[in-house]
C-alpha cells in the first residue's frame, strides 16, 4: 500500500508508473489551515471522461485498475458538496472546476497535523470514461499555512443588507431608501473590484449563473453575464488576515431608483482580478493557452437585495410575525395594467422548500397555479391572464410547502382585476 507520508521519491517512481492522461493545474495550492479556501483549478486532457465526486483525504492509495492515486478510504475527511460544485467544461478538452474547501476539512487536516502527520492533504477527482475506459483519478495537493496573503485571493461568505431591520423593504413611489451594504468574509489578498447594479420592474431576472462572480467562470464565459443598470463602481483593496472581513459601502441611497411600482433587486457584480496565488496555467494542461486570473472566486452565487416600491404606506422597518405569510404585491382591489408584465410578490417564510401560487376567479374557480421555488417570493403572471379575466374580478393566494409538498402555511385572498383597455 502506497500512502501520502511514505517519501517522496517512491511517489515520483509510482506517478512515473502510471500513464495519466488528465492533467490539472495548479497541482498543489497553499490552503488556510484554520478556515475554508476556494481555488479556481484547470483540468485538461480529457479523452471521453466525465467528472463525478470530488474528495478531500489525509492519504492516497493505488488506484488499480483505475488510474492515479486514489483516497484512501480510512483517511477521507470530506465530499465536495452539491452546492458547491461549480465545475463545467471549458477550453480544449479541458473542464474547470471550483474547489471549496469547508472548514471542517481544514481542522481535520490541523489536528491530523498536530499529531504527526504530514501539514498536506489531497483534493481527488474521479474521472469516468464514457466509452468503458478505466476510471482516472486526480490529485492536488493542499499545503496548509497560516491564510492571509499564501492562500488564493476567494470570497468565503457575502450578506447584503440595508441599514434597517427589514425581510424586504417597502417604500411608497418617491420615498429615498436607507444605506446599503456588504459584509464580505475573503481568504488572501487583493484588490476587490467591481459594481453595483440595479434589476428594474418587468427586466428579466438574473440567473443562478448571472449571481456567479466573474473568477468563477471559465476564460471563455467571462464577460457574458446579463448585465443591469450600473448604479456605482468600486475598486478597493482587501489587506492580508487570517480571517478577512470587510464592509463594503452600497451604492448612494439617492441613487436608486424608485420612481416606477414593482419589484427592484439590487445586485452585487465582483469581476475577476490578478491574483498570483489562485492563476491557473492553460498551457500546462494542454486545455488552451493563457493564464486564468482568478482573483476573488467564490463557490456560490452572490445574494440578492429586494426592495419594493408601492403606493401603499411605508414598511420601511416593518418585520413581520414569524408565522405570517404576507402579500406585497399588488394590494388588495388593485387594478393592473395591460400592456406590460406584473408580479405577484410576497414575503418569502423561512421554513418553506417551495410555494404555490393559486389564482381564481369571483365563483372559486381555479384559473392558474403555480409552483415558485423557496427564495424568489414572486410570480410573473403569464400575458394570458388578462384575457382569461375578461373584465371580471380574479383573486390570488400564496401556500408555502415544504420539501416533501405538504402545505405549512397559507396568505388571505386578495382581489384584483385588469384594467378595461381603452378603445382604439
Amino acid at each position: 500500500m502506497v500512502r501520502a507520508s511514505c517519501s517522496t521519491v517512491f511517489l515520483a517512481l509510482w506517478a512515473q508508473s502510471v500513464v495519466a492522461q488528465i492533467l490539472v493545474n495548479p497541482d498543489g495550492v497553499n490552503v488556510n489551515s484554520q478556515g475554508a479556501t476556494t481555488v479556481f483549478l484547470t483540468y485538461g486532457g480529457l479523452t471521453n471522461q466525465v467528472p463525478v465526486e470530488a474528495f478531500w483525504c489525509g492519504e492516497l492509495i493505488p488506484a488499480a485498475p483505475g488510474i492515479g492515486l486514489q483516497c484512501d478510504p480510512t483517511t477521507i475527511w470530506g465530499r465536495l458538496p452539491i452546492r458547491y460544485d461549480q465545475a463545467q467544461f471549458s477550453g480544449v478538452s479541458g473542464y474547470t472546476d471550483i474547489m471549496s474547501i469547508p472548514p471542517s476539512v481544514a481542522r481535520r487536516a490541523y489536528l491530523a497535523a498536530q499529531g504527526g502527520q504530514t501539514s498536506s492533504f489531497f483534493y481527488v477527482r474521479r474521472f469516468v470514461s464514457t466509452v468503458g475506459g478505466p476510471d482516472e483519478f486526480v490529485r492536488v495537493t493542499c499545503r496548509m499555512a497560516g491564510g492571509g496573503a499564501r492562500v488564493p485571493f476567494a470570497l468565503l461568505d457575502v450578506k447584503l443588507a440595508f441599514g434597517v431591520e427589514t425581510p424586504i423593504l417597502f417604500l411608497k413611489a418617491g420615498e429615498t431608501p436607507p444605506p446599503v451594504v456588504a459584509e464580505i468574509t475573503y481568504d488572501g489578498t487583493g484588490r476587490l473590484r467591481g459594481r453595483w447594479e440595479v434589476v428594474l420592474p418587468g427586466e428579466e431576472s438574473p440567473t443562478e449563473r448571472d449571481l456567479l462572480t466573474e473568477a468563477t467562470l471559465p476564460l471563455e464565459q467571462r464577460g457574458t453575464q446579463r448585465r443591469y443598470t450600473v448604479l456605482q463602481r468600486f475598486n478597493v483593496f482587501l489587506a492580508p488576515a487570517p480571517a478577512g472581513r470587510y464592509v463594503l459601502p452600497g451604492p448612494a441611497p439617492a441613487d436608486l431608483p424608485n420612481d416606477v411600482e414593482g419589484l427592484y433587486l439590487i445586485l452585487l457584480r465582483i469581476e475577476a482580478t490578478d491574483d498570483k496565488e489562485g492563476d491557473s496555467n492553460l498551457g500546462a494542461v494542454g486545455a488552451g493557452l493563457g493564464i486564468v486570473h482568478s482573483g476573488a472566486v467564490a463557490g456560490f452565487p452572490l445574494p440578492v437585495l429586494r426592495y419594493l416600491v408601492g403606493s401603499g404606506g411605508s414598511e420601511l422597518a416593518q418585520v413581520r410575525a414569524p408565522m405570517e405569510l404576507g402579500q406585497l404585491l399588488p394590494a388588495d382591489d388593485a387594478i393592473l395594467g395591460t400592456g406590460a408584465p406584473f408580479d405577484f410578490v410576497w414575503a418569502d417564510f423561512q421554513q418553506a422548500g417551495f410555494y404555490r401560487i393559486e389564482f381564481e376567479d369571483s365563483r372559486g374557480q381555479r384559473v392558474l397555479s403555480a409552483i415558485v421555488p423557496s427564495g424568489v417570493g414572486r410570480y410573473r403572471a403569464p400575458p394570458w391572464l388578462a384575457d382569461k379575466a375578461a373584465g371580471s374580478e380574479l383573486k390570488w393566494r400564496v401556500v408555502a410547502l415544504d420539501v416533501l409538498g405538504n402545505e405549512i402555511l397559507e396568505s388571505d385572498w386578495r382581489r384584483f382585476r385588469f384594467a378595461r383597455p381603452r378603445p382604439q
